[in-house]
């Protein structure tokens, strides 16, 4: 099909091609945890970001079934290049709160921070401070945890903390890993 330029010609791409390339990678049509990890190369990977992407795996499985399938792939792929702002704080949320009680407790986010850069390798700021920035400008009852509600208004009432999570969060980097093993996989598969 040619060259990309950007994750976006790729998702525009005929719908029927992305599912061919899909299903090279994963023949039974559902790609698995362990899967996943290994398209992300997570070999050697410090513990937080091996917690890091297994929660990234439950919020992609939308039907809690264990496995990723086409919908849910392209789905999340969607809505992390092309999301609004709403669905994105959403699915932030969902990602952060790792014990699904409907809360995010500084720990919690702190921990996913402290993934990210690992899995990055991106420190310019200690995920200690970002949590501090973040509860002081938006936990407004200084309960020290957050609701959905309260994440999602706060974030809003704050651009430079919707900015921040959008950068820190920015998922384009393991979209890339996934789409070049896809190419590689069917460049092996078709020579």
């Amino acid at each position: 099909m040619g060259a990309h330029n950007s994750l976006d010609d790729i998702l525009e791409e005929d719908m029927h091609h992305w599912y061919t390339k899909f299903m090279k990678e994963s023949p039974s049509g559902l790609i698995t945890l362990f899967e996943l990890k290994t398209i992300l190369q997570m070999t050697g990977m410090t513990e937080e970001a091996s917690s890091y992407v297994d929660q990234i795996f439950v919020t992609f499985d939308m039907d809690g079934d264990g496995y990723i399938d086409f919908v849910e792939y392209i789905a999340a792929i969607s809505l992390l290049l092309k999301g609004e702002i709403n669905q994105k704080l959403k699915w932030y949320f969902k990602l952060f709160d790792q014990d699904g009680n409907g809360k995010i407790d500084k720990q919690e986010m702190e921990t996913i921070f402290q993934a990210i850069q690992d899995i990055t390798r991106c420190c310019d700021v200690p995920p200690e401070e970002i949590v501090t920035l973040v509860y002081e400008k938006i936990d407004v009852h200084g309960e020290g945890e957050l609701t959905l509600e309260e994440f999602i208004s706060g974030a809003r009432d704050h651009p430079d903390i919707t900015d921040m999570l959008a950068k820190m969060m920015d998922l384009t980097n393991v979209l890339e890993i996934i789409i070049r093993g896809q190419q590689n996989n069917a460049v092996k598969l078709n020579p």
